[in-house]
């Protein structure tokens, strides 16, 4: 069977290995745009920061491990401009190539609107390893005015890693508050963390364009509220699946742009599939597919969308739209729907919230968390929790987000049988007494 998959990151290889597994007699090419293979972008931030060291750390395998000791003819600098799926081929720059069967594993890009002088220099994204060396290169001999456009989960971790590494940081965010897939209630402690560490917040700024010097080099960024004097500007105001290449195949996208697939990861054309950050995600809370690119869901999605490739059937069982991400010292985490979302889908439903100790109160190292759970208020069924500290947050979330998995009820929560031993937790973990708490 001649495999050809787009895309050699997280996706593309777990269902590249999922082949060489299951099938003996595959051929399997990988067509990758880039330079890298199987890396963690989630990681750049972090070595923009210095918390990691050097850029081989974030490389899990690259392309001569797939081909010598995989088989895999795995392509660097090979970017697809078409599909002809009459013919089953991939066409590319100077290339072309047949398959049998497919997987689009494309991945997602950077999002930048089309602001006034966007192309000046000293403006970056941040998505590949090649994206942070310019933004460490740049950043290199001086203490720099750094401004960070987007206040969600890319945009707090690059302001916190570009502060910890001595720059002066601006977040600009069009809406009122930072984290929007939070509640309000939880976002204010964001801000308080970030104006405690010297961050400016520049909220309500709705960006028009920017300046620059002679040269080309960015030097302002004008708002619909001022003018921001800045050395370098980093964007991360979110993605966009990679898909233009798809124009004219008849093969179905969402309004995202992300390719529309089924459980089996597969797409309206047959022996096409999609996985991974350009394709849509099953939700279990909403019954409904979604746009949540995550490299959880890519690996997930790559494994399963291999296996149904090479004849093993295996359905994707869905997300329930798990998110944390540090902020300082501050763990920020999120499962399952927001308020908002919750009242955009029309769902009647209560909140429920605690501050409460992340071990036995009486034990020393005891700290705080803020706990906020949605629920069905007629079913009791849990529709999402956030949480908020600086311990214990991540073991709270994941337990909430295996509730989410198997639609339990507050009551369930209540009923969980959880380890207990005064240094890791109270008689009645956080999450419990939360529920506890609801009316």
């Amino acid at each position: 069977m001649n495999y050809v998959i787009i895309g050699g990151d997280a996706a593309g290889m777990s269902a590249a290995m999922q082949l060489v597994r299951n099938d003996a007699q595959a051929d399997i090419t990988v067509l990758e745009k880039g330079l890298y293979y199987s890396y963690a972008q989630c990681g750049l931030p972090y070595w923009i920061g210095g918390d990691i060291e050097k850029e081989e750390k974030l490389v899990a395998r690259d392309a001569d491990t797939y081909r010598i000791k995989h088989g895999i003819d795995a392509r660097t600098e090979h970017e697809v401009t078409s599909i002809d799926v009459n013919e089953k081929r991939v066409i590319g720059k100077n290339f072309e190539i047949d398959y049998d069967k497919l997987l689009i594993a494309s991945g997602a890009r950077p999002f930048v609107p089309d602001w006034n002088n966007n192309q000046l220099k000293g403006i970056y994204t941040l998505k590949t390893i090649p994206d942070a060396k310019k933004i460490i290169q740049r950043l290199k001999g001086k203490r720099r005015n750094i401004t960070v456009i987007g206040g969600g989960s890319i945009g707090l971790e690059i302001a916190e890693n570009v502060c910890k590494a001595g720059h002066k940081v601006r977040i600009l965010e069009r809406s009122a508050r930072l984290a929007m897939n939070f509640d309000k209630e939880m976002t204010d402690h964001i801000h308080e963390k970030a104006i405690e560490k010297g961050i400016q917040l520049d909220l309500n700024h709705d960006i028009i364009g920017f300046e620059g010097d002679e040269e080309g080099n960015v030097t302002s960024v004008i708002t619909n509220l001022s003018t921001c004097k800045t050395d370098l500007v980093i964007v991360a105001v979110g993605v966009r699946p990679n898909t233009d290449f798809l124009t004219n195949t008849g093969i179905h996208l969402d309004e995202h742009g992300a390719i529309k697939v089924n459980r089996y990861m597969e797409t309206n054309l047959k022996d096409v599939y999609a996985a991974g950050d350009c394709a849509t995600h099953y939700h279990r809370i909403t019954d409904k597919d979604t746009y949540l690119p995550l490299g959880t869901h890519a690996n997930k999605q790559g494994r399963i969308a291999g296996l149904n490739m090479c004849g093993k059937p295996r359905v994707f069982k869905g997300i329930v739209g798990t998110q944390i991400y540090q902020f300082f010292d501050l763990t920020l985490a999120r499962t399952g729907l927001s308020s908002r979302e919750i009242e955009e889908l029309g769902y009647a439903y209560k909140c429920v919230q605690a501050k409460l100790p992340h071990v036995a109160a009486y034990y020393p190292t005891h700290e705080p968390i803020l706990i906020r759970l949605q629920y069905n208020e007629k079913t009791g069924e849990v529709l999402g929790g956030q949480f908020i500290g600086t311990k214990g947050v991540d073991k709270r979330c994941d337990v909430l987000a295996t509730a989410l998995y198997h639609r339990m009820t507050m009551q369930d929560l209540e009923e969980l049988d959880l380890g207990y031993s005064p240094p890791f937790n109270s008689v009645w973990d956080p999450l419990q007494q939360t529920a506890r708490r609801r009316s």
